[in-house]
């Protein structure tokens, strides 16, 4: 499996995208249609993502990391930077397959790395 693709998610939404058959969440509090993507990251890129998105607490969310295997996805994935010359992070055009989703780690404040 090439790099795993993460995406950082609330555990209800995930088990609603389990039930649906597909996760189409981009963001936090925000779907693919509205977005036109999903967002993600790569694992050392989770990190800073957690707390720009949840701050160092996670409150009443709790969160969990969707380890995405890139080779299951029937839609594009694009690496892009916010800005010209800025890091780029994998977008994935299109809804999130369940199949697709080859593991689940909880997400905790401060966490280094999931998993």
């Amino acid at each position: 499996m090439p790099e795993p693709l993460l995406h950082l998610t609330e555990r209800s939404l995930w088990d609603a995208a389990r039930d649906s058959g597909s996760y189409t969440m981009s963001t936090r509090g925000r779907t693919l249609r509205e977005e036109g993507f999903i967002h993600c990251s790569l694992r050392h890129q989770l990190p800073p993502v957690a707390r720009m998105l949840y701050g160092s607490a996670t409150g009443p969310h709790d969160l969990v990391v969707l380890v995405v295997d890139p080779d299951r996805l029937t839609a594009p994935v694009r690496f892009e930077a916010m800005e010209p010359g800025g890091e780029e992070f994998p977008h994935v055009y299109g809804p999130i397959p369940v199949d697709a989703v080859v593991d689940v780690e909880p997400w905790a404040p401060g966490t280094a790395s999931a998993g």
